[in-house]
């Protein structure tokens, strides 16, 4: 039943795409070509990890969750840019996203790099929207806003990049996951219960949940990049070897790297297991085990 739940809402996501897509392309016209190369990014494909992560914490306090899809489509257009951008040339040079060319094998790296900002502009578009009339809306934009930035996406990017072709210490490695990859997914987690009005304790253990989670979420990553299966993934391996990255293989070897993973792994049922005092969380849970599962 969890499974055939969690399927729903990620074909409820893929639809809302689909929608907002096909009437941006239809309303297009010298622009036309921004809209069908962001729609090829977004479509077909991905997990939806950090939109149903929302979704899902956001049943666990109310019911109304589908008033809300709008929200996770922000976020799942907010993860779109930052892969488009991640593959480019300039970047890790990516030639395969989700078991297709990346968007600028078949785009060209300025309309890429152009569809990855339009993706950006329209996930805030739809959260100012969703904000006009509502503070607890807003309070929401706003933590995923600070996720995304300086102090968090972008910032673990950037020090991604300048550790290249260099040894980082271990504070530095946990710097970049906590923020290229981790600092999304909590907030994605957080900003659903700021919408549903949480009190503080509920929203400081969420956001050690969403921690935690995104920190394996990305150790995971550096794990399959070694022995991941290119078919499953969807993606080209070894490019964190190709492009003289540190990461948790690197640094700590594979069998550590696993254990720790399992470690962070734990904690996050632990953690879920202590909201289920409190509220119902066994969708959550097993979807949090389906990405502990994943093999892409």
């Amino acid at each position: 039943m969890s499974e055939d739940k969690i399927n729903y809402l990620k074909k409820i996501i893929d639809e809302k795409i689909e929608e907002y897509f096909t009437k941006k392309i239809n309303l297009a016209t010298h622009n036309k070509l921004l809209y069908e190369s962001m729609y090829y990014s977004i479509k077909d494909g991905g997990k939806r990890a950090r939109a149903i992560l929302f979704i899902l914490t956001y049943g666990i306090f109310k019911e109304n969750y589908e008033d809300y899809f709008d929200f996770a489509l922000a976020i799942e257009m907010i993860h779109c840019y930052s892969l488009i951008h991640d593959d480019l040339p300039c970047m890790d040079d990516d030639d395969l996203r989700r078991g297709k060319p990346t968007n600028h094998k078949v785009y060209g790296e300025a309309i890429a790099l152009l569809a990855g900002d339009g993706l950006l502009n329209e996930a805030f578009e739809v959260l100012i929207k969703l904000s006009i009339d509502d503070r607890a809306s807003l309070k929401a934009s706003y933590e995923i806003s600070k996720a995304i930035g300086g102090f968090g996406m972008i910032g673990g990017q950037i020090a991604d990049i300048l550790g290249e072709n260099k040894k980082l210490n271990e504070e530095e490695l946990r710097y970049i996951h906590e923020n290229k990859t981790g600092k999304l997914i909590k907030a994605s987690i957080i900003s659903a219960g700021i919408l549903c009005n949480c009190d503080q304790d509920i929203l400081s253990t969420l956001g050690e949940f969403g921690e935690k989670l995104g920190y394996a979420f990305q150790i995971k990553d550096d794990i399959l990049d070694v022995i991941g299966d290119e078919d499953h993934l969807g993606k080209s391996i070894n490019c964190d070897i190709k492009n003289e990255k540190s990461t948790f293989v690197s640094f700590y070897g594979l069998e550590r790297s696993i254990e720790i993973y399992d470690r962070l792994s734990l904690e996050c049922m632990d953690i879920l297991d202590r909201l289920s005092k409190l509220k119902d969380v066994n969708l959550l849970k097993s979807f949090t085990l389906k990405l502990i599962k994943r093999n892409n």
